[in-house]
C-alpha cells in the first residue's frame, strides 16, 4: 500500500522534469515584464489546483487502479474508455517513457561518454533497469521514487537558495528591452508552457488503488502535490529573475546552468547537469510506475488478457489452479503449488501459541506483534 507522503512523492517526481529547466526561456519571451513573467506561474499554479481538485472529486467517489481510463468508462462506456487506453498505452505513455529516456541518456551522455551511441545505450539501461524495479513490486518502486524525488527537490532549494542568497553583480542582471511582447496572445502562449510545465499531475489518480483510505488521502495527495509544486516554480523562477534578470532569461538557452555559472563559475554548470539528471530519473521511475495501471485494468476487461491482469494486493501473488470446469483457466506457477505444504506447516507452528490460536489479542497491532514473536522465535528454534 502506499501511503499519502509516498503517493506525494510520485506526484511531484512525475511532475518536476526536465521542464523547469528549459521552459522559463520560453515564457519570458513571451511576457512583457518581470511581473507577468510572475503572474503566469502563479496562473499555471491557480488552474493546475482546480484541476487537481476536480480530480480528487472524482478519485474519492470513485477510487480505482484505472484512474482515467475508469472515469471515462463510467461516463461513456467501455469502447471510449478501450479507445483512451489504447492511445495511452501504445502512444502517450510508451513515448513519454521514451523522451524522458533519451533525456537522461543525453545527460548521462555528457557526464561519462561511452561513445556515438552512448544516449541510446543509456537510455536503453534506464528503461530496463527502472521497468526491473517496478516488476519486483509496488514497494521497491515507491522507494526508489520516493528517495529520487527528495534528492530532487533538495537540487531545486540548492538552487533557490543559491539564487536568493547571492548578490547578483550589474553584468549578470541585464536591463529590460525597449520593446517587448505584449497582448493576450502572448500571454496566452506563455501559459500554454506553463500548463505544459505542470503537465503530469493527473497520474496521481492512477495511485487510488493502492493508496492508504484513498477516500479521505487522495484530495490531500492532489492538493498538497500542487501547493508544493507552485511554491517550488515560483521560488526558482523568482531565483532566475535576480541573477539573470527578465532579458538574461530570454537570452538564455539554459537558464539553470546560466544562473548557476554566475553563482558558482563551471562546478555550478555540473550540479544543473546532475539536478537534471535525478529529475530525468524521477520522472522515468514514475512514468512507468503509473503506466502499468492502464494495461492492468484493460486487461480485466479483456477475456483474451485476462492473466495481464492479476493484481498483486499483499506484496504476493496466489498462486490457486482453476478448477477444470472454468472457462477462463487462470495461470499459476505450479512449481510454486507443489510446495503449499511449507505454507500448511507454517500455520500449524504458529498454532501451537494458544495466544494465537484463540486470538487473545483483540488489537490487530498488538496481534501482529504476538505473530512477530512467534515467527521469530520459531525460526530461531
Amino acid at each position: 500500500m502506499l501511503s499519502a507522503f509516498s503517493a506525494i512523492c510520485m506526484m511531484v517526481g512525475m511532475v518536476v522534469g526536465i521542464g523547469i529547466f528549459r521552459t522559463p526561456a520560453i515564457v519570458a519571451g513571451n511576457v512583457s515584464g518581470e511581473t507577468m513573467f510572475l503572474l503566469a506561474w502563479v496562473a499555471g499554479g491557480a488552474v493546475t489546483l482546480i484541476g487537481a481538485l476536480c480530480y480528487s472529486e472524482l478519485a474519492s467517489a470513485h477510487p480505482h487502479a484505472g484512474g482515467e481510463y475508469h472515469f471515462l468508462s463510467r461516463a461513456f462506456g467501455k469502447p471510449v474508455a478501450m479507445m483512451f487506453g489504447w492511445a495511452r498505452c501504445s502512444v502517450i505513455q510508451t513515448g513519454s517513457i521514451a523522451a524522458v529516456a533519451f533525456v537522461l541518456g543525453d545527460y548521462m551522455a555528457r557526464l561519462w561518454p561511452l561513445g556515438e551511441h552512448a544516449s541510446a545505450i543509456y537510455a536503453a539501461i534506464g528503461v530496463s533497469v527502472f521497468t526491473g524495479i517496478n516488476m519486483m513490486g509496488t514497494r521497491p518502486g515507491k522507494n526508489v521514487q520516493v528517495v529520487a524525488t527528495l534528492l530532487v527537490v533538495a537540487a531545486i532549494i540548492i538552487l533557490i537558495v543559491l539564487g536568493l542568497t547571492t548578490q547578483p553583480s550589474d553584468a549578470s542582471v541585464a536591463p529590460a528591452p525597449a520593446s517587448a511582447p505584449d497582448g493576450r496572445g502572448a500571454f496566452g502562449m506563455a501559459m500554454i508552457f506553463v500548463l505544459l510545465t505542470y503537465g503530469g499531475w493527473n497520474e496521481a489518480a492512477y495511485l487510488t488503488g493502492e493508496l492508504e483510505n484513498p477516500r479521505r488521502n487522495i484530495p490531500k495527495v492532489l492538493a498538497l502535490g500542487t501547493v508544493v509544486l507552485v511554491v517550488l516554480y515560483l521560488a526558482v523562477n523568482f531565483a532566475f529573475l535576480r541573477v539573470l534578470g527578465l532579458e538574461g532569461i530570454r537570452d538564455s538557452q539554459t537558464v539553470a546552468a546560466d544562473m548557476m555559472r554566475v553563482v558558482s563559475g563551471p562546478a555550478g554548470e555540473r550540479m544543473v547537469s546532475i539536478a537534471i539528471l535525478l529529475a530525468s530519473l524521477s520522472t522515468l521511475n514514475a512514468t512507468i510506475f503509473t503506466g502499468a495501471r492502464v494495461f492492468y485494468v484493460m486487461a480485466r476487461d479483456m477475456t483474451v488478457m485476462r492473466w495481464v491482469g492479476i493484481w498483486d494486493e499483499r506484496g504476493t501473488t496466489p498462486v490457486i489452479p482453476s478448477k477444470s470446469n472454468r472457462k477462463v483457466q487462470i495461470e499459476h506457477d505450479r512449481q510454486i503449488y507443489r510446495q503449499r505444504n511449507v505454507v500448511e506447516r507454517m500455520f500449524c507452528r504458529f498454532k501451537d501459541w494458544r495466544r494465537v490460536a484463540t486470538r487473545f489479542d483483540r488489537n490487530i497491532k498488538t496481534f501482529m506483534a504476538t505473530i512477530a514473536i512467534a515467527a521469530f522465535v520459531t525460526w530461531w528454534l
